[in-house]
C-alpha cells in the first residue's frame, strides 16, 4: 500500500510538472479544420484544432486568409489563442472559396521544430442529402451548407515534401461518382450524383454551380 501511494505521488510529481511547462504538441497531419454549425451563406464560421491541443495556448496564432476563385482576397486575419474565425462575404454561394491556415507556435517544440503548421482548402455551398452506407436509398435528410471540398488535414512546413506527396491529405478517399443510373462519371454541376468512398459511406449531393 505505501508503495503505490509513493508511486501515485511520482505520477502526481510528473504530471505537475509538465503542466507548468505548458508544452503540448501533435504532428501537423493529426490537425484539420471544420465549419462550425449556425454558418450561413454569406457568414461562415470555421474551426482548427490544432490550438486546441497546443499548448502554451497563449502563443497558438494562426494566420487565416480567405480568397475568391480569382485569387482576389476576401479577408485576412491574425487570432491569437482562439481556434475560431468567423468571416463574412457577398460572392455568390455558387463560386469556391479558397481558404489558407497557417498555424504556428514558437513556444511549442515538436521534435526538434516549432510548431509551423498550413492547411490551405477550398469551401463549397453543397445540398446533400445523406444515404445508409449499405444502400443508395435516400434517408430524406437535406444538408445547405459551406463543407470543405478536400478535407484538407495540417502539413508541417518545417519539413520539405518530396515531389510525389499529395498536396492535400484527407480522411477519406472517394472512391467513383455515380449517377441516378448507377453509371460512372465525372463531377457534374446542376444534377444529382452519388459518391462512393471507400469506408463504404455513400452521399447523394447536388451542387449548384
Amino acid at each position: 500500500m505505501k508503495r503505490t501511494l509513493q508511486l501515485l505521488f511520482i505520477v502526481s510529481c510528473i504530471n505537475q510538472l509538465l503542466l507548468s511547462q505548458n508544452i503540448f504538441t501533435m504532428d501537423c497531419d493529426q490537425t484539420g479544420m471544420s465549419v462550425n454549425v449556425g454558418s450561413q451563406e454569406h457568414m461562415v464560421s470555421l474551426y482548427h484544432g490544432g490550438p486546441v491541443y497546443t499548448m502554451p495556448f497563449e502563443s497558438n496564432t494562426v494566420v487565416w486568409e480567405i480568397t475568391d476563385m480569382q485569387g482576389n482576397l476576401i479577408t485576412k486575419d491574425t487570432i491569437v489563442d482562439d481556434p475560431h474565425f468567423t468571416f463574412y462575404h457577398h460572392i455568390a454561394i455558387t463560386d469556391t472559396i479558397n481558404v489558407s491556415a497557417h498555424f504556428t507556435n514558437h513556444a511549442a517544440i515538436h521534435e526538434g521544430f516549432p510548431i509551423n503548421c498550413l492547411i490551405e482548402d477550398q469551401l463549397s455551398w453543397v445540398i446533400t442529402e445523406d444515404i445508409a452506407p449499405s444502400s443508395l436509398f435516400p434517408l430524406g435528410v437535406y444538408t445547405k451548407r459551406w463543407t470543405f471540398v478536400h478535407e484538407s488535414l495540417g502539413v508541417d512546413q518545417n519539413v520539405e515534401l518530396s515531389v510525389d506527396e499529395s498536396k492535400f491529405n484527407k480522411k477519406r478517399s472517394l472512391v467513383k461518382i455515380v449517377d441516378v443510373l448507377g453509371k460512372e462519371t465525372l463531377l457534374r454541376t446542376n444534377t444529382v450524383l452519388f459518391y462512393i468512398y471507400d469506408d463504404g459511406s455513400v452521399q447523394k449531393k447536388y451542387i449548384s454551380r
